[in-house]
């Protein structure tokens, strides 16, 4: 019998997350943190929460769900779930524990929600973490996602903010996942892209995190690339003191995403960013379609590591060796005159 199909949704994965611009306002109104043991909260673009028990020991606590991006329930299971785990492997952190959150329809199959968990469980695994239970409730649409715990020395957070100046940008995943997405949805991706899309956003980060720990203290900084887009999660990473140039050539992307921004076919998530970002990004010689590339919100996308030149190569050779797509895709510099410099 063949298997109850999920919708796939117009703002499935993280095209479904509210634009930077609706968060930053929303999120400065909250009164600030007065724990001192928080070590990492809402007054920054930080992955995830840190929370500092002991000298030797802090909690990363984070939470990611979203609509469906793929009909098939049990991969959505697996990209909702990797999606989630990545903020921890973002900030450094261990996985430890996860929590299902489950929205679904009470006219759908409960073999649905079975594949959905069965998928999530699954990347859980994977991670060397325990599911330890969840939360549901009654919704006209499926959405699934985790909340996740993990451990970290808080001498050995990794913040999104912390890069220095002559930085190389390495990038562990192509992008172009919801440009991909969106070619799919109305029936124009070409042979071979969504497949592709969907075994980059059912791949751990776990690995690229083991292979950035090899460079110990030369990672300077780290995000993971997702709803915001690449440029956009790259934006979180600067402060006053510090400019970004991309080489936008050096850019990896999955087959068929610069075909579907050139047909435009891009989402309402990249153009949320581009107003967002307005002013601050500078376009040398760089086309449309690369822009939009730039742009495009991943769902379980990279990382971002911003690390000394000089362990570069020995960060290369560490994810080379497990497996881990790998890209030096730009620089961090001494301030200039924009925020973001774009290479065509």
């Amino acid at each position: 019998m063949e298997q109850e199909k999920i919708v796939f949704c117009r703002g499935g994965g993280c095209t479904a997350k509210l634009g930077p611009a609706v968060l930053q306002r929303v999120l400065s109104k909250l009164p600030p943190p007065e724990d001192p043991n928080l070590l990492i909260g809402t007054e920054s673009s930080d992955d995830a929460a840190v929370y500092r028990l002991s000298d030797d020991i802090a909690f990363v606590q984070t939470l990611d769900f979203f609509p469906p991006m793929v009909e098939d329930p049990h991969l959505f299971g697996q990209i909702a779930a990797a999606n989630a785990l990545s903020d921890v492997y973002a900030m450094g952190g261990k996985v430890r524990t996860a929590l299902n959150i489950v929205c679904f329809p009470e006219d759908m199959k409960l073999d649905v929600l079975g594949e959905i968990l069965r998928g999530g469980a699954e990347k859980v695994r994977e991670a060397g973490g325990v599911l330890a239970g969840g939360h549901s409730i009654a919704d006209k649409e499926v959405k699934y996602g985790l909340s996740v715990t993990g451990t970290i020395h808080p001498d050995h957070i990794r913040r999104n903010n912390t890069g220095h100046a002559g930085d190389l940008l390495v990038l562990t995943k192509p992008l172009g996942v919801g440009l991909i997405c969106s070619a799919a949805r109305v029936g124009q991706a070409p042979p071979g892209a969504m497949e592709a899309a969907v075994a980059s956003m059912t791949t751990l980060n776990r690995w690229a995190a083991e292979a950035a720990e090899t460079a110990g203290e030369a990672i300077h900084a780290c995000t993971d690339v997702t709803g915001f887009g690449l440029l956009g999660h790259l934006a979180e990473m600067l402060r006053p003191a510090i400019s970004a140039r991309i080489f936008a050539k050096r850019v990896p992307a999955l087959p068929g995403a610069l075909q579907a921004a050139d047909d435009c076919l891009y989402t309402a998530a990249a153009q949320r960013t581009r107003n967002h970002l307005a002013g601050r990004v500078r376009w040398q010689h760089v086309d449309f379609a690369m822009q939009e590339l730039l742009l495009d919100p991943q769902t379980s996308g990279g990382l971002l590591f911003a690390v000394d030149p000089k362990a570069a190569p020995a960060l290369q050779q560490a994810c080379q060796k497990r497996g881990v797509f790998c890209a030096v895709i730009g620089e961090l510099l001494p301030r200039m005159e924009t925020d973001i410099i774009v290479e065509g």
